[in-house]
């Protein structure tokens, strides 16, 4: 049984040997060329010295190669091809076929392997050549416009979120972090003057990297969201008029 229902077995019943044979990629394009038109070469089979010899010869027809580069014209595909009779080696190998309407079928089992080889030849040596010239062809290359390009996505050296980013970066690396003590004797001798305080100029005040300062003022200050002082810092209850309560202890 198959995913697709059952499989035809008839082959099996008729002990049906096939060949199996490997066989070059420009001759299977040949080949499928050959569809609905007749033979496709012949295929002959002699001994000598009690070998079985065993060759293929393309139909003259078949031999233009038009699918390969743009000097196809001056290529032909050469006819002669020995086999290579290989065993099976011990292997159980079966050859099944599905029709249009998806029914499977086992067509017989392999009887024997082989590979078809193409005779060296002046038109097999040119064949090789071009085959090796396309292969070595770059899949990129680099091309001169004409004309200037028109389309709304033109290329730029680089965005303006970018050149913003890299800014604010270079800025921030500038400031070296310093010791926390150092930073809250800038923030609370800056809250002596104000008692409000917008992060910028905070980080003015400070020179301290955004992100630093703002991990020192969550311990020591409150970020109002809303009302008369918004999206400003001022200290909690507890650290206000500190240098007075000091004073007076």
């Amino acid at each position: 049984m198959s995913d697709k229902g059952e499989v035809d077995l008839t082959g099996a019943k008729q002990n049906t040997g096939v060949w199996l044979v490997k066989v070059p990629k420009y001759l299977s394009h040949q080949w499928a060329k050959a569809t609905g038109r007749g033979e496709v070469g012949k295929l002959r089979i002699s001994k000598n010295q009690g070998k079985a010899e065993v060759s293929f010869t393309l139909n003259e027809e078949l031999t233009t190669i038009d699918t390969i580069g743009e000097k196809t014209s001056m290529v032909r595909a050469p006819r002669e091809h020995p086999f290579t009779l290989q065993t099976v080696g011990g292997q159980t190998l079966a050859v099944f076929t599905e029709n249009s309407s998806d029914k499977i079928a086992l067509e017989g089992l392999v009887v024997q392997r082989a590979e078809c080889r193409p005779a060296v030849s002046e038109n097999y040596m040119r064949l090789k050549k071009l085959q090796m010239e396309e292969l070595s062809k770059p899949l990129r290359f680099s091309q001169q416009l004409d004309k200037a390009v028109t389309t709304n996505y033109k290329p730029v050296a680089n965005h303006a979120y970018n050149l913003n980013y890299e800014k604010r970066k270079k800025e921030e690396g500038k400031r070296a972090r310093a010791d926390k003590p150092q930073v809250l004797d800038m923030l609370f001798s800056a809250f002596e003057k104000h008692q409000y305080y917008n992060i910028k100029d905070l980080v003015d005040i400070t020179k301290q990297p955004v992100t630093y300062l703002k991990e020192i003022l969550r311990d020591i200050g409150i970020y109002n969201v809303k009302g008369t002082h918004k999206n400003t810092w001022e200290l909690k209850p507890e650290y206000r008029h500190y240098q007075s309560e000091e004073k007076s202890d």
